[in-house]
């Protein structure tokens, strides 16, 4: 049964994560959200400093007695990542996200969730909102468009906050502690194209291929889900030399850092070839539901009638068909020193074609710096073959761990006094907006802790109710045992 997460605990955190969800807040449309926290520091009394690209830092005094602990810097990114199921009639930038709990964890209504980044806004303001707490002095630090680029954090200043620890609200895995994570680069190619139309013996289909979970590209890709774009190109390479397909356009995924979850291609078939078109789209979908039946079993491909319409010629529709199938997406090696842990991975997200372009984007992550560029270069290579336009951009740094980090320290012996179990320490996949900080703050000591969130990312994301509290729990403890400035 569904149930209102206002009647949760800590009912202070779910009121503010109700009213996170009621503002629109997709990466790029953040300044909402971040007026209202700006309101909510007035109302509460609290100085507030924004910079150029619409980060805000709200001040909070240290409570009595604790004036002479060192100041923390509690951090998290307002910008959700929007994605929804296809059909469902949600616009990201005017429609409130639709939160509710069930059997233990908290979901949303056919769209992501936003519990990341948004539980560790709401953790924040429920500290900052209160009067019974015990802290030294605090900075709440909130950046924007992480999702897309981190560019919050790349564009923070040297002295736009003053902590000497921050606390990272950003990890997906309650009683895990991240110390460290990949670096990532951006990677865009670019196809120019022109059409021509086909006699009338021609059939028109949109091939819709859908129900595949998706997924964070760092945090997931060692899963090894179906990626929508792969293969649904790999259906159409196969269709190409046996029905002598037509390909009018071709789009799939919408952000870069999300495993592609549904990708559709408008096509043409020789009238006398549709019988052998839809069989060989059935053997198809045999095929992968086969190949993918732990990993992605709920795999379909819906054939549509449409309209005639121009298609790619034929030299073009190679090139992209090759290309795509050339491009790697997944894992590319497992780190040797932190067992199951992914330490190159490189995800094909975003295809997109108008009238006269074909775009596409990945994302290539990569514990080890020359690891990452060895896979751009690999990238760039196929590009290159297929005499195709190729940019690289958004190249931000790994964070590099620290196991003998003094916070660290801290937060391992409260969790064991609350808990009763020790901590995992861990490196990421995933990016987080620590390396960048730290490289703008190199004496910074910092650590990412947050509650267990499933399927970021995707309109399957919830986070876990228990994990919620626990998470609470140890920030709130934590904060009472920063030590004084030396």
């Amino acid at each position: 049964m569904k149930e209102d997460i206002l009647h949760l605990e800590p009912s202070v955190v779910w009121k503010y994560f109700k009213h996170i969800c009621d503002i629109p807040h997709p990466s790029g449309k953040e300044k909402r959200l971040a007026e209202w926290i700006q309101s909510f520091a007035r109302e509460h009394g609290l100085a507030f400093r924004t910079d150029e690209v619409g980060n805000t830092v709200v001040v909070k005094p240290a409570t009595k007695g604790m004036e002479n602990r060192k100041t923390v810097v509690l951090q998290a990114h307002l910008d959700m990542v929007p994605q929804k199921n296809e059909g469902v009639p949600h616009d990201f930038e005017t429609d409130p996200i639709l939160p509710y709990a069930e059997e233990g964890w908290v979901k949303a209504t056919n769209t992501t969730l936003g519990a990341d980044n948004g539980i560790g806004v709401a953790a924040i303001l429920a500290i900052l909102s209160s009067g019974d707490l015990v802290h030294g002095p605090v900075e709440a630090l909130f950046t924007v468009e992480e999702e897309t680029g981190l560019t919050g954090a790349f564009h923070l200043k040297p002295g736009f906050i003053t902590g000497d620890l921050l606390i990272n609200t950003d990890s997906e895995e309650e009683g895990h502690f991240c110390i460290g994570c990949a670096g990532g680069i951006n990677t865009n190619g670019k196809i120019n194209y022109t059409t021509e139309e086909l006699p009338p013996s021609y059939a028109f289909f949109k091939l819709s291929l859908k129900g595949l979970r998706g997924g964070h590209s760092g945090a997931d890709i060692h899963l090894y889900r179906g990626n929508a774009i792969k293969l649904l190109n790999r259906l159409l390479w196969r269709l190409s030399g046996t029905v002598a397909l037509r390909l009018s356009s071709f789009t799939g995924g919408n952000v870069r850092n999300a495993i592609p979850r549904e990708a559709f291609a408008c096509v043409a078939v020789p009238e006398g070839k549709v019988t052998a078109f839809r069989q060989e789209v059935q053997l198809f979908v045999d095929e992968i539901r086969n190949e993918y039946a732990i990993a992605d079993p709920d795999i379909v491909i819906d054939i549509e009638t449409v309209q005639p319409r121009a298609v790619m010629k034929e030299q073009t529709q190679k090139i992209l068909l090759n290309l795509l199938y050339a491009l790697p997406s997944g894992v590319i090696r497992m780190s040797d020193e932190v067992k199951g842990v992914v330490e190159t991975s490189t995800n094909l997200s975003v295809i997109n074609t108008t009238d006269t372009t074909v775009e596409i984007q990945s994302l290539t992550r990569s514990a080890l710096e020359s690891a990452k560029q060895d896979v751009v270069h690999m990238l760039q290579a196929v590009y290159e073959m297929a005499s195709c336009e190729v940019t690289h951009d958004g190249s931000y740094p790994g964070w590099k761990p620290n196991s003998h980090s003094p916070l660290l320290t801290i937060a391992s012996s409260v969790y064991r006094r609350i808990f009763e179990k020790d901590p995992v320490i861990e490196v990421v996949h995933a990016g987080l907006e620590c390396g960048i900080i730290g490289n703008i703050y190199p004496q910074m000591d910092m650590i990412s802790i947050g509650p267990t969130i499933r399927n970021p990312h995707s309109p399957d994301e919830r986070v876990e109710i228990v994990s919620v509290q626990k998470f609470w729990q140890l920030l709130v403890k934590l904060l009472e045992e920063i030590p004084v400035v030396a």
